[in-house]
């Protein structure tokens, strides 16, 4: 691939870094803060030589809340481990990037990323159907990638060597929301309503299947698309078919409407949704109306230990906000990251690595202690340790009550 010149690189990171801006940070809010210029020898600090690790995520538009707690999530595991990487002579800097949820902007970040030498890794991305084509490019480059969030099955499913996760995939959470939906909660007449993305269209067909498996009769498979805000029409579908549940397969921006356009059409049934509806946005969204909806998520409860306790209390105390749902996955995707990236270091002869030993170090990577998951990578980049944690609201507040957990 032709590398674009050094000057038309810096323009186009510059709008880059504009985009990034509006990401509230507690500090670093710019597209990495520093230039994100290629730079032959990964340039230097001082004495130290600098590794860059980028962040992808939105950090604008509607899933801004969750894009950004991904990427402050990893800027604490960075800062953390700081320190330690000065020993070893290296300067770790953080290069965040706005890819808005957008397809062709995460694939023109990832282009900036890739011609950048000093960049080793990249935490992202959100949402799926970012992910998978801007993943395509990392491979290019022989770039490791680790996702706090992707949940569609191709994100693996393709068998790159730089592609990993360590959240569960949707042929896994669609069932178990499947599961619960007909067997807990008797629900036996479902109407599907999904957002036409990777990510929506997968996981609302993954549970789709699950459910009529288990005898459940599926009234209705409606499409709608991201940014639109009146569901009247397939709000009235759903009204007419009377089904015992509503469950949506997309984003809390479109679900929190979703939910409360429902209530108001007179639906008083469960409402369910996958992980992309696990936001503090989503109640603020629906409001009252958010009662008795059940999401199924990849992210567990990260208070829930005392590991997570402490995480949350340093995220509040540093950028002055309650943790979300990924924050602890980035700061864990973070953390197996830099755990790749050290040790490649000690076996290059503490020399910068390259790439492929840092990709092939992360992949082969077992028993990552995080936050809130051990991480192990099977043979295409999924997590052996992976979960699924069902919630619900039983008051309008964030997080909503675990009901459930379900493992591999």
């Amino acid at each position: 691939m032709l590398r674009k010149t050094l000057s038309v690189l810096a323009t186009a990171t510059l709008a880059i870094g504009l985009l990034a801006g509006c990401s509230s940070s507690g500090g670093n809010d710019q597209a990495g803060g520093k230039s994100t210029e290629p730079s032959a020898d990964g340039g230097k600090v001082g004495s130290a030589q600098v590794i860059k690790i980028a962040t992808q995520s939105p950090l604008s538009g509607g899933s801004a809340t969750i894009g950004e707690s991904i990427k402050l999530g990893a800027q604490l595991a960075l800062e953390e481990n700081a320190a330690k990487f000065k020993e070893l002579g290296f300067e770790l800097q953080l290069i965040p990037f706005d890819d808005q949820a957008d397809p062709k902007k995460g694939v023109a970040n990832a282009q900036l990323i890739g011609s950048d030498t000093a960049i080793l890794g990249v935490v992202g991305h959100y949402n799926s159907g970012v992910a998978i084509p801007s993943s395509e490019i990392y491979e290019k480059y022989s770039l490791p990638m680790v996702s706090p969030a992707n949940t569609a099955t191709d994100v693996t499913d393709r068998k790159l060597k730089t592609v990993n996760r360590i959240v569960a995939r949707d042929d896994f959470q669609g069932p178990a929301g499947a599961e619960f939906a007909v067997k807990t909660l008797g629900a036996k007449k479902i109407f599907i309503i999904q957002d036409k993305t990777a990510y929506g269209t997968g996981l609302a067909e993954a549970f789709k299947g699950a459910a009529e498996e288990l005898g459940a009769e599926i009234l209705g498979f409606e499409g709608i698309t991201i940014g639109e805000k009146d569901f009247n029409g397939v709000m009235n579908q759903v009204v007419a078919q009377k089904p015992d549940m509503i469950y949506f397969g997309g984003m809390y921006t479109e679900g929190g409407l979703i939910i409360k356009q429902a209530r108001e059409k007179g639906f008083t049934g469960p409402v369910m949704g996958g992980d992309g509806m696990d936001s503090s946005t989503l109640v603020e969204i629906a409001g009252n109306s958010v009662l008795n909806t059940y999401i199924t998520s990849a992210a567990g409860v990260t208070t829930a230990t005392d590991a997570g306790k402490q995480f949350a209390e340093k995220y509040k105390a540093k950028f002055g906000k309650d943790i979300e749902g990924y924050s602890a996955y980035g700061y864990d995707s973070m953390g197996v990251l830099l755990q790749g990236i050290e040790e490649s270091i000690k076996a290059n002869n503490n020399a910068l690595p390259t790439r492929e030993q840092v990709a092939e170090a992360v992949r082969n990577g077992k028993e990552f202690e995080g936050v809130v998951t051990k991480v192990s990578f099977d043979e295409i980049g999924d997590n052996d340790y992976a979960k699924i944690f069902i919630y619900k609201f039983e008051e309008p507040a964030y997080p909503a009550a675990q009901v459930d957990e379900v493992s591999k």
